[in-house]
């Protein structure tokens, strides 16, 4: 399956904000966004002109692909399924992304990053609902359970856990409570901007 294998510290310092892809580092002093606080290139620290609407539009929808580790073909038929319901399509499309198995390992607190939650379950250390699930983008439903097996480790405990996961006590297994709506989704992204893209 194809995946981006790059520098992950350049996606942040190409978006402009922290996107955390590289766990409790993304959060220190070495973090590429701290250290290096412009774009990447040798023309990262010239000035540069605000971004066309276009341009606005198109580094918001790269913004969540670098976030979720998605390739272009796969996040639009994920923008093309929320596009078909009655509901927001923003907000729906945030929907589908954060209930992806690989984003549920890393909002469990299971992993550091979600590049991490992603080899964990392709390399066969998650089980959802007590099978062994290997699909990074499988959609998790309510009330179902997501354990890491195979695996001796601590969950991470220095994030707090969104109020729709529930993790079993220091077992490194948890559930899906509910489908978050869009307040409780926390990332900072205008979802709009995307539609609108996609839209043109």
């Amino acid at each position: 399956m194809a995946r981006y294998t790059g520098p992950t510290g350049r996606l942040s310092r190409r978006a402009g904000t922290n996107l955390f892809l590289k766990g409790s580092r993304s959060i220190g002093p070495k973090s590429a966004i701290i250290r290096k606080p412009y774009p990447p290139g040798q023309h990262g620290q010239a000035r540069h002109r605000r971004p066309s609407e276009y341009g606005q539009q198109l580094r918001e929808k790269q913004k969540v692909k670098a976030m979720y580790g998605i390739l272009e073909h796969q996040f639009r038929r994920y923008y093309e399924a929320a596009a078909r319901g009655k509901s927001n399509t923003g907000e729906k499309l945030l929907q589908l992304l954060e209930t992806r198995l690989d984003n549920i390992v890393y909002r469990l607190g299971l992993a550091d990053s979600r590049r991490q939650a992603r080899q964990y379950v392709t390399h066969g250390h998650v089980k959802l609902d007590g099978k062994k699930a290997t699909i990074p983008s499988m959609q998790v439903s309510p009330k179902q359970t997501v354990e890491l097996v195979t695996i001796t480790r601590e969950p991470v405990t220095n994030t707090e856990l969104p109020a729709w996961v529930q993790r079993t006590g220091k077992q490194l297994k948890g559930e899906l409570i509910e489908v978050p709506s869009r307040e409780d989704i926390p990332i900072e992204i205008e979802e709009k901007l995307i539609v609108e893209f996609y839209s043109r």
